[in-house]
C-alpha cells in the first residue's frame, strides 16, 4: 500500500507581496507526475488547501485543475480542511466529487466515512479528521475544551468504525499541532486557553497518522505501530524556513501496518537567502561570493549606521528578487528613555530638536548643509506665525 502525503499549500498565499500562484501550480503538476511514477494507491491531503477562508479565484482554478487530473489519473484523493480553510467552502460538492475519486472531508460527520483503498496487500481503511475549533465541536464530541480532548474523541470514533468494519490498517489525516513537533514562523497559532498542542498518544493503534499544519517536515514519537510524520509545506513561506528541504511523503504500509517513509524532494522555484552588512560592502561582493543570489529571494539586512540612500533599488539593481529590507545599525538603536532625556535637554531648541528627528530617521546626525536646511525652514515657520 502506497501512500502518497503532503499538506498546508496554501493556494493563494504570497512571500511577502510575491505572488506564488505560478509555483503552486508547478508543485500540483509535479505531485500528479510523483503520484503517477510511484503508483501510489491514494494520495492524501491534510489541510490548509488555501491561505484563506475566501481564496482568490486563481488559487480556485488551481485546486480544480488538480483534483481534474488526479480523477482523469483515476487516483483517489483525501482531502482535508485546516485551520486556514473555510470548511463549508471547501466541502461544497462533496458527494459529487467523490463519485470522481475526490475524497474531501470537512465536517464532523466525515469521521466516519473512510476511503478503503485495496492494495498488494489487502484494503486499509483512511480516514480524515478536518481541523478541529474545539468551541464548535465540543457539544457534538462530548469532549472538554481542548484541542487534546477533541482530538482524543474523534480518533475513538475512528478506531471503533474501523474495528467495526474490521480494517485493520489505518490511516488518519489531521490538522493539529503534536507535542514535541517544531513549529515555523508563518504557522497561524491555534492555542485555545494558552494551550495548543496535543500528545501523539491520542493516535496510539493507528497505522499512519498523516499530519498538517507545521511547515516543516519532520517524524514525531510515538508508539509502537504507530507512525506520526508532518509532510511540510511544499513552498517555505517565510525566510524562517529556508535551511527546511521542502518535500512530499511517500508512505508504504505493509501487510502488518508497518509504515515506511521517503521523502520526495519538492521542486525548489528559488531558493531564499539572508544576507547582512553595510550597503557598499554587499554591492561590492555582489559580482563575486554573493553572485548567486541574482536567482535568490532575498532578504536584507543593513548595518550601516547612517541610512544609505534609495538602498532596497540599488539591491535589486543587483539582486532583482530582493523582497525584504531591514535595518540593524551597528552600535544598537538609541533606546526610548535616552530618546526622552535628549529631547528634554533641546526642548528649547526647535532646530536640534529636529535634528534629533533627522538622526533618527537616517541613522546618523544631520550635516552642516542639512543643519541650515532645518534652520531656515524653523525661522520661516516662526516667522509666519508671528505674522498671523
Amino acid at each position: 500500500m502506497r501512500i502518497l502525503h503532503t499538506s498546508d499549500w496554501h493556494l493563494g498565499r504570497t512571500l511577502h507581496g510575491e505572488s506564488l500562484l505560478e509555483h503552486q501550480a508547478g508543485f500540483a503538476r509535479w505531485l500528479l507526475d510523483q503520484a503517477v511514477a510511484h503508483r501510489v494507491d491514494a494520495v492524501v491531503v491534510a489541510g490548509d488547501v488555501y491561505d484563506r477562508a475566501v481564496p482568490p479565484p486563481d488559487a480556485v482554478t488551481i485546486l480544480d485543475q488538480t483534483l481534474s487530473g488526479f480523477a482523469e489519473a483515476a487516483i483517489p484523493v483525501l482531502l482535508t480542511s485546516g485551520n486556514h480553510d473555510s470548511a463549508i467552502r471547501l466541502g461544497f460538492g462533496s458527494r459529487l466529487s467523490e463519485r470522481a475519486g475526490i475524497h474531501l472531508r470537512t465536517s464532523l460527520a466525515d469521521l466516519a466515512r473512510p476511503l478503503v483503498v485495496t492494495g498488494e496487500d489487502g484494503p486499509a481503511g483512511l480516514y480524515g479528521i478536518p481541523y478541529l475549533l474545539p468551541d464548535a465541536v465540543l457539544d457534538e464530541l462530548g469532549a472538554e475544551r481542548s484541542h487534546r480532548s477533541v482530538l482524543q474523541a474523534a480518533a475513538a470514533r475512528i478506531r471503533a468504525e474501523s474495528a467495526r468494519r474490521g480494517v485493520g490498517r489505518t490511516v488518519v489525516v489531521a490538522h493539529a499541532f503534536i507535542t514535541g513537533a517544531l513549529p515555523s514562523d508563518s504557522e497561524r497559532d491555534i492555542r485555545i486557553g494558552g494551550i495548543g498542542d496535543v500528545p501523539a498518544s491520542v493516535f496510539d493503534g493507528i497505522s499512519y497518522v498523516a499530519l498538517g499544519h507545521l511547515h516543516g517536515q519532520q517524524n514525531i514519537k510515538a508508539a509502537a505501530g504507530t507512525t506520526v510524520r508532518y509532510s511540510g509545506s511544499p513552498l517555505a513561506f517565510s525566510f524562517g524556513e529556508q535551511h527546511q528541504a521542502k518535500s512530499v511523503t511517500l508512505a508504504e504500509i505493509d501487510a502488518a501496518g508497518q509504515v515506511t517513509t521517503t521523502q520526495l524532494p519538492a521542486p525548489v522555484p528559488r531558493p531564499l537567502r539572508e544576507v547582512r552588512g553595510k550597503l557598499g560592502e554587499l554591492l561590492a561582493r555582489a559580482d563575486g561570493d554573493l553572485a548567486g543570489l541574482a536567482d535568490a529571494w532575498v532578504k536584507v539586512v543593513l548595518t550601516d549606521t547612517v541610512r544609505p540612500a534609495s538602498p532596497m533599488e540599488r539591491l535589486r539593481g543587483k539582486w532583482p528578487h530582493t523582497l525584504v529590507l531591514d535595518f540593524a545599525p551597528e552600535g544598537g538603536l538609541t533606546g526610548a528613555a535616552a530618546d526622552l532625556a535628549r529631547l528634554a535637554a533641546t526642548v528649547a531648541d526647535p532646530v536640534r530638536i529636529c535634528g534629533q528627528f533627522v538622526e533618527f530617521t537616517s541613522g546618523g546626525p544631520p550635516d552642516q548643509a542639512q543643519r541650515a536646511v532645518l534652520r531656515d525652514a524653523v525661522e520661516a515657520s516662526q516667522q509666519a506665525e508671528a505674522a498671523a
